[in-house]
């Protein structure tokens, strides 16, 4: 594995691309896109405002209802750096809106995630790690090696 080079957040017309999956979950749309994204409702660090982003789930744990999500953009997206100042948020998947926690993984877990994801998902994960800057062999190991570099969090469920 090696890092080819890392993405900038996106900008522009590709910025509104990323952005139009936000617009299907305010018109209650959201269960088109089935388990595999979420709408993550949090606090901006600085402004204090509301924040959505909508991110692709790597994992769902159904005996506890947590979600595990990755920044492919790296620790400096604004959505992690806002979730680490802090970690109360909501997500939307489907049409249910769940308050969670922010629960940030460590290194291996995150190998172990990915690891797991490439499998599921071949294709996807193939376009999603050279979309990260990292050139891959297609291997497991390889796919461990990018998880270790990547930010992973778990999104907990907790008591309305």
């Amino acid at each position: 594995m090696e890092i080819v080079k890392r993405p900038a957040p996106p900008t522009g017309i590709r910025r509104m691309f990323f952005r139009a999956p936000i617009h299907f979950y305010r018109l209650r749309l959201g269960w088109l896109f089935g388990g595999r994204l979420l709408l993550l409702n949090h606090t901006g660090r600085v402004s204090g405002k509301p924040r959505r982003v909508v991110i692709e789930v790597v994992e769902h744990d159904r005996a506890d209802g947590s979600y595990v999500v990755c920044s492919g953009f790296g620790p400096k997206a604004a959505w992690y750096q806002n979730l680490l100042a802090t970690p109360e948020a909501s997500i939307q998947v489907g049409v249910r809106t769940l308050p969670v926690t922010a629960h940030l993984l460590d290194t291996e877990e995150g190998g172990d995630f990915m690891a797991r994801y490439a499998p599921r998902h071949p294709r996807t994960a193939r376009k999603l790690v050279r979309f990260m800057g990292f050139s891959v062999d297609g291997t497991q190991g390889d796919y461990r090696a990018v998880g270790r570099r990547l930010p992973f969090v778990r999104l907990s469920p907790r008591e309305s």
